[in-house]
């Protein structure tokens, strides 16, 4: 086989092996006929002859290479049958080749070959009849450049030479472009084997392994970024191993690599663009602008019909054009090709590139493709219009979770002001109250306000609607009531009459609702926060508002947690599954119902579980600095750290907690509890004087908060003052002091029985603790009875005499470092146990007998009996052993272990 320098680069670059290429070529040349297609420089004659190389003389190759600009077909079959000649051995007793002449024939041609091809084998036979030696190994025709044949008739007798081909002969094809070769039954036979672009193009550690066979050291950031320029492409990348062999500095030029580098737009002009007709070049050079393009829109951007046609030829012929649809409506360009293009285009056509790119803004805009509108006004220098797109989309843009979007549109304008172009301080103010950014929202949002005055009446309509909607978001995040109230209601009698202005009048409804029910979640003493989060989420779902409805279902996990603790971890799920299905799970959106879902599996002991998920949700809010939602972030850490015994780390997340609730507006549904464990374990810590110190400089509703009689009950212990720690924790336990959650009810019930235990009452400690077990029954809540510091008191509970010896158990078992994990049965529909059934599963693994457990449960020996019955059958169990073991498995008593 001739050598020759590797197609799309210089013949004296060290080439890598690649053997898995060279492999998948040598199992699809063991059909009839293999054929190699791909865009230029893919490096198909470098792997026709690797792949001759490694078969070292095994197979007897004819090979043929068809010339630029010599389509001639004569030329190419008295090549083809001259290079099968040579495959005898004997080629100087041949009769003269055939020569060209006015009577050529395409079909004698082949027939002629297929003689030689049998003669071959007649010879074959003949040496291993006689015992003479002879040409070893099958025959393999080896065509490269094929797409360089014009002529139709060429085509159709060379089908007829591949379908004909004899026994022991095959055929290895290389091409640019798909031919007009009728090989059907072949493919059907399984005898026709084909590589394509994306078999040949270079994997991320083979461009490693060519970067390092040319001595160029590069970080794997710069390596990613080269192949994913390239996309692989061979020819790309050993014209950029040759800039890079011995620059100053590779990262830099790997950062600036693009097709407009002077060799790769050589080789892409030579090689890809003057070879198109002028109408192609044309289309080429005017849709580079895009990013994607379709027919109709490369048809508004040439100004004439057909573009679909010659976008799916490009296809075919691999000329750099890539659909991006199964069915082929959509296009883009090769990175490299679409950087030449638009490098040509500038150099070519400046004075069309503005023109063209608000042609594509008007197109985009009018199928609803807004933000790739605005980027193409943005290109275009209008910035006017361009802002004003925005703002218009904007609002619908923040309620489909685009703010990472709207950011990079902010960005790309020139620095003005909010008087140039009221619509850009909008989205700055939205874009800073998804992160968190509330003093900028404000500032931005009395620019706005100042500068629409003068705006004609129906811009300043709309631009006034949605000063109402920000402000309204702006009053939730800061935990102001009255805002939130007041904007709420403004966005309520903004309504219009036009179908636009309804669709608007639902999602501003919702958006109120959102904040409305927010803000009364977090606000003191406020009971409507449940029913408007509710309301807006099913008003989302309704109107189709999928962001809307995550937001609204975050935020009433966190509403519901004081309440019903169970259906709050319910809802979270919920909208951290919807979020997950839309591609928002990395999104602020989502925080509020990761924490609150870490928050319900603290108090239930699952800290592993809990970890993970806070880990997920301090990576979302890495964005969003808004003092709420770190506030729970950190009270939620806090109260992990506290669960696990590490003290100070707890002390450290409570302060952070504490420091962010100082940058809210008025008091939150949290105060109470980041005030109380910040004290709390202060004084665990040692720090007694300045706890108390700080409890007694407490005043208002946080002074009388159950949270702060805890902590001044946790000071009192610490102090040694007992009967002043009953006094405070009495407050609590006797619902003198307001509480929102069963949980500071239970701590109370805790540090009453350690009050008890040091004035040496044990009797009245062990029914403190029972108090506190039943409190903590319904919800599992295991956090107060590990962090009040009671395992000893626990320990010496007996069991025999507890109502709720299960839950006992799995509370030791946190005690003693067990994680429990998330209580999912597995079990279908049919198979699930009922409340009742799963109390009486609870006390199995306990000693207590079946009448014991009706005594401790209220009902009957004959009650106990039936549900034991059906728990058996429910969990396939032939007895209270293997009920036991079975529930372990299907996490009905997680973290139990039988005592």
């Amino acid at each position: 086989m001739p050598r020759r320098s590797a197609e799309g680069g210089p013949g004296s670059l060290r080439l890598i092996g690649r053997d898995d290429l060279v492999a998948a070529l040598d199992r699809a040349a063991t059909g009839k006929v293999a054929i190699v297609t791909a865009p230029a420089g893919s490096g198909k004659s470098t792997l026709l002859r690797a792949w001759a190389d490694r078969l070292g003389g095994s197979e007897r190759l004819a090979f043929v290479q068809v010339q630029r600009d010599r389509q001639d077909a004569q030329i190419f079959w008295l090549a083809l049958l001259n290079a099968v000649r040579g495959l005898s051995g004997d080629a100087a007793g041949k009769a003269e080749p055939l020569t060209a002449s006015p009577n050529f024939s395409d079909a004698a041609a082949v027939d002629r070959v297929l003689v030689e091809l049998a003669e071959l084998d007649e010879l074959d036979e003949l040496a291993r009849v006689t015992g003479r030696a002879g040409p070893a190994g099958r025959v393999c025709l080896v065509i490269d450049d094929l797409h360089e044949l014009a002529s139709p008739d060429t085509f159709a007798e060379l089908t007829r030479l591949l379908t004909s081909l004899p026994d022991g002969v095959h055929a290895v094809l290389a091409t640019r472009r798909d031919l007009p070769l009728r090989l059907h039954r072949l493919r059907l036979a399984g005898e026709l084997a084909e590589l394509r672009a994306a078999d040949l193009q270079f994997s991320t550690d083979e461009t490693r392994a060519l970067l390092d066979s040319a001595g160029v050291t590069l970080s794997d950031a710069a390596v990613d970024r080269l192949h994913e320029r390239t996309e692989g492409w061979a020819a790309g990348l050993r014209l950029a191993v040759i800039s890079l062999t011995g620059h100053p500095d590779p990262e830099r030029f790997v950062a600036d690599f693009t097709g407009s580098n002077r060799t790769v737009a050589e080789y892409l002009v030579a090689e890809m663009l003057e070879r198109q007709p002028q109408e192609v070049q044309d289309l080429l050079l005017r849709t580079s602008v895009l990013q994607r393009v379709n027919g109709e829109l490369a048809d508004r951007l040439t100004g004439r019909p057909g573009s679909e046609r010659i976008l799916l030829d490009l296809e075919d012929a691999n000329a750099f054009v890539v659909s991006l649809d199964a069915e082929r409506t959509w296009f883009r360009y090769h990175h490299l090709f679409a950087d030449l293009l638009r490098l040509e285009l500038r150099r070519t056509r400046s004075d069309e590139v503005p023109g063209l790119h608000r042609e594509a803004a008007d197109w985009l805009a009018g199928h609803g493709q807004a933000v790739e509108a605005v980027r193409h006004l943005q290109a275009a220098g209008a910035w006017a219009e361009a802002a004003t797109m925005l703002g218009v989309r904007s609002f619908g843009m923040m309620l489909d979770g685009q703010e990472e979007t709207m950011q990079a549109l902010l960005e790309a304008f020139p620095k003005r002001s909010g008087a140039d172009f009221p619509e850009l301080s909008i989205v700055r103010t939205m874009v800073d109250l998804l992160h968190g950014r509330l003093d900028d929202a404000a500032a931005h949002l009395t620019v706005t306000d100042a500068c629409i005055a003068a705006e004609p009446e129906d811009r300043r309509r709309r631009l006034g609607a949605a000063l109402n909607a920000l402000n309204l978001v702006l009053a939730r995040r800061r935990g102001d009531l009255a805002g939130a109230l007041h904007y709420a209601e403004l966005l309520d009698s903004d309504t219009g009459g036009s179908d636009e202005e309804i669709v608007l009048s639902s999602e501003l409804r919702v958006l109120a609702l959102l904040n409305l029910g927010t803000v009364e979640a977090w606000a003191l003493g406020v009971s409507d926060g449940e029913r408007h989060l509710q309301e807006g989420a099913d008003l989302a779902r309704k109107i189709g508002r999928p962001y809307l409805e995550v937001a609204c279902l975050a935020q009433l996990g966190f509403a519901t947690k004081l309440s019903r603790f169970g259906a709050s971890r319910t809802i979270c799920e919920q909208a951290i599954a919807l979020a997950d299905a839309h591609g928002w799970g990395a999104a602020p959106i989502v925080a509020p119902a990761l924490v609150t879902l870490a928050c319900s599996m603290v108090w239930r002991g699952e800290f592993d579980d809990a970890e993970r998920t806070l880990s997920r949700a301090e990576a979302v809010l890495r964005t969003d600095s808004g003092p709420g939602i770190g506030t729970l972030l950190h009270l939620v850490t806090g109260m992990l750290h506290a669960g696990r015994g590490q003290e100070s780390e707890a002390a450290e997340e409570f302060a952070k907690a504490h420091d962010l609730q100082d940058r809210l507006t008025h008091p939150h549904a949290l105060s109470g509890n980041v005030t109380g464990w910040l004290l709390a374990t202060r004084a665990r810590l040692g720090a007694v004087a300045d706890a108390r110190s700080a409890v007694e400089s407490l005043s208002g509703s946080q002074a009388d908060s159950g949270e702060a009689n805890n902590a001044r009950a946790v000071i009192c212990l610490a102090e040694g003052d007992p009967a002043g720690a009953l006094a405070a924790a009495a407050t609590v336990v006797s619902a003198g002091a307001p509480t929102g959650f069963v949980g500071t009810e239970v701590e109370a019930q805790l540090l009453t029985a350690l009050a008890h235990r040091a004035l040496g009452d044990q009797r009245r400690a062990e029914q403190a603790v029972e108090r506190a077990l039943a409190l903590a029954e319904p919800e599992r809540l295991i956090l107060p009875f590990v962090t009040t510091g009671a395992r000893d008191l626990m320990a010496t509970m007996p069991r025999g005499r507890s109502s709720h010896a299960a839950l006992l158990t799995d509370i030791l078992d946190v005690v003693q470092g067990v994680s429990l994990t998330a209580a999912t049965s597995g079990l279908t529909a049919g198979q699930e146990l009922s409340p009742t059934e799963l109390r009486v599963l609870r006390y199995l693994p306990t000693n207590l007998s079946r009448p014991e457990i009706a005594g401790e449960l209220s009902i009957s020996v004959n009650t106990v009996n039936t549900h034991v019955r059906n728990i058996y059958a429910k969990l396939r169990a032939a007895d209270r052993s293997s009920a036991v073991q079975r529930a372990r498995e299907l996490h009905l008593l997680a973290g139990v272990a039988g005592r």
